[in-house]
């Protein structure tokens, strides 16, 4: 457990970030590991099958962390509060939640698998397979908000560490399982989502250990399992925006996925496999927000308003400067990158890829700033401006899907990604600043009930 309330608010960030952002590379791995093997063991429709689910995993998945993560901000409110008993309290109301939430997700994802396949016009000759790979991924999704829920919850107490050592750990079972499943018992794309769900279900069991033994904050009692439903309210106002707002996003890339199949698979190929590398590339602008959630949360609940502005603007210097770094990188090298993917002879594929790497690396510094001030805002516990940030999101990708990507083709869905960003950065800039100066007031101070 890590009190981020006190010290060096710079070295507390970066501290908190490199854990968080290597076990993010891994996680990424899950995925990548799946798409690499595919590409170079089965063929380009099957990396082009297992690419077009993407959208709707996030739509699915997306919503998972999202809660997940919402929830475990109250959880680091109240570590920040030195509320121990209402910290035992929110974790036993998370799970409770998370519970209800991955029934539902489970039947909803499995009966709509096919229909919405079908109505993205996915084509014909990787629909197939991408059922396949998608109905696996769907069934288990109750393995992916354990362990998002477990990480989170470790992570509001200040541990980022943790759920690193459990993440590299299930990205080389999953690297080993896809291997196995798909080079040995012959089981195409299926086998490889079977590899991730079961890869999941390993980490989720990881950390059920490493709490039960190491961590008696989160060892709730009896008691710590009563409903109350002020506090699940309480949670909820949290969490489901947070959830909600990725499938807000999710929808934005279901449309631009539809317009992507109408171009063909060799399109859809070219985005997946340069949508792989963007991931990567930007995890540490990823990871520097999330860290700021945290951050935010526990001096938002020992009201320690002035460490949140500094914390803020010391990470906006560290990650912006990364940004610009890691965006001149990707169009330099990402092409390049992508050739591992799919092997000699794919020219056409790699020239598609660049047009990706050209439009989104040279837009990094937005995203950056987005995801600081989207976590900072959802650490201090808002939800409505993240959410319009969503929406906005939303249309920005509608407008490249519908009107761009029909004007000038491939480059125009290329462009989603850098107006999404851009249209989801000014609400959530100037939330954050109006927040900043609101709870600066002394007649206003920031303080959250004390659960008894």
């Amino acid at each position: 457990m890590k009190d981020m309330t006190q010290g060096s608010p710079i070295k507390l960030i970066i501290m908190f970030t490199i854990p968080l952002l290597i076990g993010n590379l891994f996680q990424q791995f899950y995925n990548m590991a799946d798409t690499l093997i595919v590409g170079r063991t089965i063929g380009v429709n099957a990396l082009a099958a297992v690419g077009s689910t993407g959208s709707i995993m996030f739509f699915i998945i997306g919503f998972a962390q999202g809660l997940t993560a919402g929830l475990s901000i109250i959880t680091a409110q109240r570590f920040g509060a030195k509320d121990i008993a209402g910290v035992r309290k929110s974790v036993g109301t998370s799970f409770w939640i998370s519970i209800v939430f991955t029934i539902v997700l489970t039947i909803l994802s499995i009966v709509f698998t096919k229909p919405a396949l079908v109505m993205m016009n996915t084509p014909v000759e990787i629909l197939d397979d991408a059922y396949s790979y998608l109905i696996v991924i769907n069934a288990g999704v109750g393995a992916a908000v354990l362990f998002n829920l477990l990480a989170n919850l470790l992570r509001a107490l200040g541990d980022s560490r943790t759920p690193l050592l459990f993440l590299v750990i299930a990205s080389i079972l999953n690297i080993v399982l896809d291997l196995v499943f798909i080079l040995v018992f012959k089981m195409g794309v299926a086998g490889a989502g079977l590899a991730t769900v079961i890869s999941q279900l390993f980490s989720c069991l990881l950390c059920l250990i490493y709490i039960h033994k190491k961590v008696p904050l989160l060892q709730f009692k009896t008691a710590d399992w009563s409903i109350d439903w002020t506090f699940i309210g309480q949670h909820m106002r949290v969490g489901f925006p947070m959830g909600f707002q990725a499938s807000i996003i999710a929808i934005g890339a279901i449309i631009l996925q539809i317009t992507l199949n109408g171009l063909g698979a060799l399109s859809v190929a070219a985005y997946t496999a340069a949508q792989k590398i963007d991931m990567l590339a930007t995890q540490p602008m990823n990871s520097f927000g999330v860290t700021m959630a945290t951050f935010a949360a526990q001096n938002f609940g020992a009201n320690r308003i002035d460490r949140i502005r500094l914390g803020v603007k010391q990470c906006i210097l560290l990650s912006g400067s990364f940004s610009i770094l890691v965006g001149v990188l990707v169009i330099v090298a990402g092409p390049a990158a992508v050739s591992l993917f799919v092997g000699q002879g794919q020219e056409q594929l790699l020239d598609l890829s660049g047009q990706y790497f050209l439009a989104n690396g040279t837009t990094y510094l937005l995203l950056s700033l987005l995801f600081i001030y989207r976590f900072s805002l959802q650490g201090l516990g808002q939800s409505f401006i993240p959410t319009v940030a969503g929406i906005m999101e939303l249309i920005m990708r509608v407008v490249a899907a519908m009107f761009l990507s029909a004007l000038i083709g491939f480059p125009g869905a290329c462009l989603a990604n850098p107006l999404a960003w851009l249209g989801a950065l000014i609400p959530l800039g100037t939330a954050y600043y109006l927040s900043m100066k609101k709870l600066s007031r002394p007649a206003q101070p920031a303080s959250i009930p004390v659960q008894t």
